[in-house]
C-alpha cells in the first residue's frame, strides 16, 4: 500500500460522523428521568481519554446505594453498600459505642478472680496454712486485670480517631460513587443497546423501594450488631425453640426432631413396603458385579494382565501400553492385584449400568427440552448432594456392602454421561438434520446416523467423566461394607498408617490413569479415523 493510500484511509477513518441525534435519543431512552443529563455525561466520557473519570453525579454520591438501584445499577448497590456499612460501623464505634467495652469486661472477671484467690489465702491463714500460694496468684491476676484496665482505657481514648477514620471513609466512598456512577451507567448503557431484554432502564419506582428496604434491614441491624456492647440475643443466635413452639405444641419437640423422626418413619415405612424391589434390585447388581469379578480375579493374572496390556496398545498406542504394563506391576508387586481388580469389578459394573441408562435418557433429554427441563432439578441435586448423605437411604433400602456400594456410585456418577449426552445431540446443525430428512433418513437412521455420530465427541467426554467420578466414589462406598482398594484407605486412616495409605492411593490413581488413557486413547484414534 502506498503512502497516499495510507493517509486516504486515515482520512477516510477519521471523517465517519456520529450521528448525535440518535445516539442522544438512545440515551434519553435508556436514562428516562434526566435523560439529557446523562447524555451529556455519556458524551463527555466518550470524548475523555484520561484514566479518572471526568463527571461527578452528585446525586449518586448523596443518596449512595439508593441511587444505584434506582438506575438497577445493581453491582454497585451491593458494593457500595458494604463499603459504606464498614464506614457506619466506625462512626458508630467512635461515636456511641465504646471500643474497649471488651479489656473492661476482662479485668472485671479478672478482678473478680483476684478476690476469690485472696478470700481463700484468708481461709488458708485462718486455717493455720500458708497463704503465699493463693496471694501470689491474686497478685499475677490483679495485675493482669490493671493492664487489661490500661488497654480498656487506651482503646476508650481511641474513640475520637476512630470517628474521625469512619467520617474520612464515608467521604471517600461518597466521593467515589459520584466520581464512577456515570461511567458505571454508561457501561449498563453499552450492554442496553446490545440487549435490551437482559438489561433493565430507566427508573423504576420498584427498583427505588427495593433498595430502600434493603438499604433499611440490612444497614441499621448490621451497624447495631458491631457498634453496641451487648446486642440483642436474636442477632447472635437464631431463636430456634421459639419458631419452632408456633408450630409444635410442645415444650421439648423442636422443628428439627419433629422433621426428623418423620423422616425416619417414611423411609423405614418405603423400606418395608418396598423390599421386594430392592431386593430385585440388588440381585441385578450383585449379578452383573459377579460377571465382572469372575473375568477378572477368577481368570489367571497373567492372563488378564496380558489381555488389558493388549487392549491398552491396540486402543491408545504403545506408549499406553508401557503405562499400563508398568502400572500393573506396581500393583501386583505390593500384593494389591486382587482387591485392584475388585475395584475395577465395581468401577466397571457402576460404568456399565451409569451408561446404558445415561445415553439413552441423554438423547431423550437433547429431543425433548420439557423433560431436560424436568430432569435438570434432579440432575443438580444427584450432582451437589453430598456424597455420604447417599450412604443413609441406601443402606435402609438396599443394606450394607458392595451393590449398595454401587447404587450410591451410579447415583454420583451418571448426571456427567446425561448432561454431555444431552448437550452433544442439542449441539448437531438444524441443517445437517434438515438435509438427513430430506433424502429420505428416517427418525432411527436420523439418529443412528446423523445425531449420534456428530454427539459423539461430547458424549464420550461424558463418558469419561462418568468413570473418573465413579472412581472418586471407591473410598466413600468402603464405609459401607465395600471391598476394593478403598478398604485399603480406610483402614490406613483409621489406624493413620501412613505408609500403607499412600501406597494404596498411588495404587486408585494408576487404576484410574489406566480406565482414563484407554478410554481417551480409543476415542481419540477413531476420530482420527473418521
Amino acid at each position: 500500500m502506498s503512502d497516499n493510500e495510507s493517509n486516504a484511509s486515515v482520512i477516510a477513518a477519521s471523517d465517519i460522523e456520529v450521528d448525535h441525534a440518535s445516539l442522544d435519543a438512545s440515551i434519553t431512552e435508556f436514562a428516562g428521568k434526566n435523560g439529557d443529563y446523562y447524555a451529556k455525561q455519556f458524551h463527555r466520557i466518550h470524548s475523555s481519554t484520561g484514566l479518572l473519570p471526568n463527571t461527578f453525579n452528585l446525586m449518586a454520591a448523596v443518596l449512595g446505594p439508593v441511587w444505584a438501584a434506582s438506575r438497577a445499577v445493581w453491582g454497585m448497590f451491593w458494593g457500595f453498600l458494604i463499603l459504606e456499612m464498614i464506614a457506619w460501623v466506625q462512626i458508630g464505634r467512635g461515636w456511641w459505642g465504646d471500643p474497649g467495652a471488651n479489656f473492661f469486661e476482662r479485668a472485671a472477671k479478672q478482678q473478680e478472680r483476684a478476690e476469690g484467690f485472696l478470700e481463700r489465702a484468708e481461709a488458708a491463714r485462718a486455717a493455720g496454712e500458708d497463704p503465699s500460694r493463693f496471694e501470689k496468684l491474686a497478685e499475677n491476676i490483679g495485675n493482669a486485670a490493671e493492664k487489661s484496665e490500661a488497654l480498656g482505657q487506651a482503646a476508650s481514648s481511641e474513640a475520637t480517631g476512630i470517628l474521625l477514620g469512619g467520617l474520612f471513609l464515608l467521604l471517600l466512598f461518597k466521593i467515589l460513587q459520584g466520581l464512577y456512577a456515570n461511567s458505571i451507567y454508561e457501561k449498563q448503557f453499552s450492554r442496553w443497546r446490545i440487549d435490551q431484554n437482559a438489561t433493565e432502564s430507566g427508573v423504576k419506582p420498584k427498583n427505588i423501594l427495593l433498595g430502600i428496604v434493603l438499604v433499611v434491614l440490612i444497614g441499621p441491624l448490621t451497624i447495631y450488631k458491631f457498634t453496641v456492647d451487648s446486642p440483642l440475643e436474636v442477632l447472635n443466635e437464631f431463636p430456634e425453640k421459639q419458631v419452632s413452639s408456633v408450630f409444635i405444641d410442645s415444650d421439648k419437640a423442636t422443628l428439627f426432631t419433629e422433621l426428623a423422626s418423620w423422616l425416619e418413619q417414611k423411609i423405614d415405612n418405603a423400606a418395608i413396603a418396598g423390599a421386594g424391589a430392592f431386593d430385585g434390585i440388588t440381585a441385578g447388581v450383585r449379578w452383573v458385579l459377579d460377571a465382572l469379578g469372575l473375568a477378572l480375579i477368577g481368570t489367571p493374572w497373567p492372563v488378564v494382565m496380558l489381555v488389558i496390556c493388549v487392549v491398552a496398545w491396540r486402543a491408545a498406542g504403545p506408549r499406553v501400553a508401557i503405562f499400563t504394563a508398568a502400572s500393573l506391576a506396581y500393583i501386583a508387586l505390593l500384593g494389591y492385584w486382587a482387591i485392584a481388580m475388585e475395584t475395577v469389578a465395581l468401577v466397571g459394573a457402576a460404568v456399565f449400568i451409569c451408561v446404558i441408562i445415561g445415553i439413552p435418557l441423554g438423547i431423550w433429554f437433547g429431543k425433548s427440552r420439557r423433560a431436560y427441563n424436568a430432569a435438570e432439578p434432579v440432575l443438580d441435586l444427584m450432582q451437589t448432594l453430598p456424597a455420604f448423605v447417599y450412604l443413609i437411604p441406601i443402606i435402609a433400602f438396599f443394606g450394607t456392602g458392595n451393590p449398595p456400594g454401587i447404587l450410591a456410585t451410579i447415583i454420583f456418577g451418571m448426571p456427567p454421561v446425561i448432561r454431555l449426552t444431552s448437550l452433544g445431540v442439542r449441539g448437531v446443525p438444524d441443517s445437517i438434520k434438515e438435509a438427513a430428512v430430506a433424502f429420505g433418513a428416517s427418525r432411527f437412521q436420523l439418529l443412528k446416523d446423523v445425531e449420534v455420530p456428530l454427539a459423539l465427541p461430547s458424549i464420550m467426554t461424558g463418558v469419561n467423566q462418568t468413570i473418573l467420578m465413579c472412581l472418586s466414589m471407591v473410598v466413600i462406598i468402603s464405609l459401607i461394607g465395600g471391598g476394593g482398594l478403598g478398604k485399603v484407605i480406610l483402614e490406613a486412616l483409621q489406624y493413620a498408617a501412613k505408609g500403607p495409605g499412600l501406597l494404596g492411593g498411588f495404587a486408585i490413581l494408576f487404576v484410574a490413569m489406566v480406565i482414563d488413557r484407554i478410554v481417551q486413547g480409543a476415542f481419540r484414534r477413531k476420530d482420527q479415523e473418521l
